[in-house]
This record gives structure tokens, C-alpha cells and sequence, in this order.
């Protein structure tokens, strides 16, 4: 009887492992105004969240669709997504606040891609930034910080003081926040909105 010589197992070779190169977390656009469809790229960053595009457009739907003339700050800048909707809207001054080097140079690369003469940026901490404005100078603040940060209340407290009487705070935070919470900050409650893991406020100055 003949014995079969078994087959040598021969096997199958390991496809190489490619590891994917992640893209960042893509690319917002502006809304309106002067550069309305323009993107603006998103670093993958820990803490950046771009405000989504439902809620700018709620937001400037409740601020009116030209900001001719507003002074704004945005001291949590992050992509520039706020300040630069509010500069393609009208704002004679933006100022973009943010700490992160490599976003600061991200930032200033937009601002001379659009040749966008009414935005500023400088590179410092959102509430150094805030408390150094003059009181009742500021149409329009951005609070927009990190949601795990401390930051809300010490902002808020600098933006009360900062914003005009007649101006607007926005605020976005992972929870909502009521006139109880804000009075001490010398603001109010003006108009809300939720839109999924985001509460969308707009905020007063106490007369």
C-alpha cells in the first residue's frame, strides 16, 4: 500500500496591515454673508467641536442676517467658525482668541486666504482674553469653550461685564442654563435651543 506524502500546508500569506491615516474631523462651512459656502478645515483635536451648521444658522437667524458694523469676539475660536460667519455677515472687528499654537496657525491662514481685513487673531487664553476688554465695548461674545472645561463661569462672568448693553452673548454648553444661573453673571436668558448633545443660548445683558 502505497502511503500518501501529505501536501505541505502552505499558508495563505497575512495581507499587510495598512494603517489608515485619519483625515482630522473634516470641514465646516460658512453659512452666509461674503464667503457663504466657503470651508473651513477641522483639526482633529481633543476638545474642538465646531458649532454645527443647524445651530449657526438658528443663531444668526436670531441676530438677523447682517451684522454690519458689530464689534465680536470669539475667545474660544477653535476652527473660527463663529467669527468668520459673523465677518462674511458685516462685523467691522472679529477678534479670534485661541491657545492652541497649531490652530492659531490655522486660523491666520484662513484670514489671509479671505483677505479677511476685519478679523484678528491673537494667540491667549479665552478668559485673559475677555477680561481685558473694556467694559460695554463688545456687540457680540462667543462662549464656546471645551464642555469639559471650568471655563463657563468665568467667561461668562468677563463677558457680562464686556458686552454692550444692547449687544448679545452666545452661549453654547453641554447643559442648559437658567436666568438663576446667569443673573449672577449680570446676563439673562434671551432665546434657546437644543439640538442634540449642544444647548444653544442667546444671551442678554441685565438691564
Amino acid at each position: 500500500m502505497k502511503t500518501r506524502t501529505p501536501t505541505p500546508y502552505l499558508a495563505t500569506p497575512a495581507k499587510p496591515v495598512v494603517e489608515k491615516r485619519h483625515k482630522g474631523a473634516g470641514e465646516v462651512r460658512i453659512i452666509g454673508g461674503e464667503w457663504r459656502r466657503t470651508k473651513l478645515p477641522v483639526t482633529l483635536k481633543s476638545g474642538l467641536r465646531p458649532t454645527p451648521d443647524r445651530v449657526r444658522e438658528t443663531l444668526f437667524n436670531w441676530l438677523g442676517q447682517s451684522l454690519l458694523g458689530w464689534r465680536c469676539v470669539d475667545p474660544f475660536a477653535g476652527t473660527g467658525a463663529l467669527g468668520f460667519e459673523a465677518a462674511s455677515r458685516g462685523a467691522t472687528h472679529v477678534q479670534l482668541c485661541e491657545l492652541d499654537a497649531d490652530l492659531v496657525a490655522q486660523l491666520s491662514v484662513q484670514v489671509t486666504r479671505l483677505k479677511a481685513l476685519n478679523v484678528q487673531v491673537l494667540r491667549t487664553d479665552g478668559v485673559a482674553c475677555l477680561m481685558r476688554l473694556s467694559a460695554s465695548s463688545v456687540d457680540l461674545i462667543f462662549i464656546d469653550p471645551p464642555f469639559d472645561s471650568l471655563l463657563f463661569e468665568p467667561a461668562l462672568l468677563a463677558a457680562g461685564k464686556a458686552v454692550k448693553a444692547d449687544g448679545f452673548v452666545y452661549l453654547e454648553a453641554p447643559i442648559a442654563w437658567t436666568d438663576a444661573q446667569l443673573e449672577p453673571m449680570g446676563l439673562l436668558l434671551h432665546r434657546h435651543l437644543k439640538a442634540g448633545a449642544v444647548h444653544a443660548h442667546l444671551l442678554r445683558r441685565i438691564a
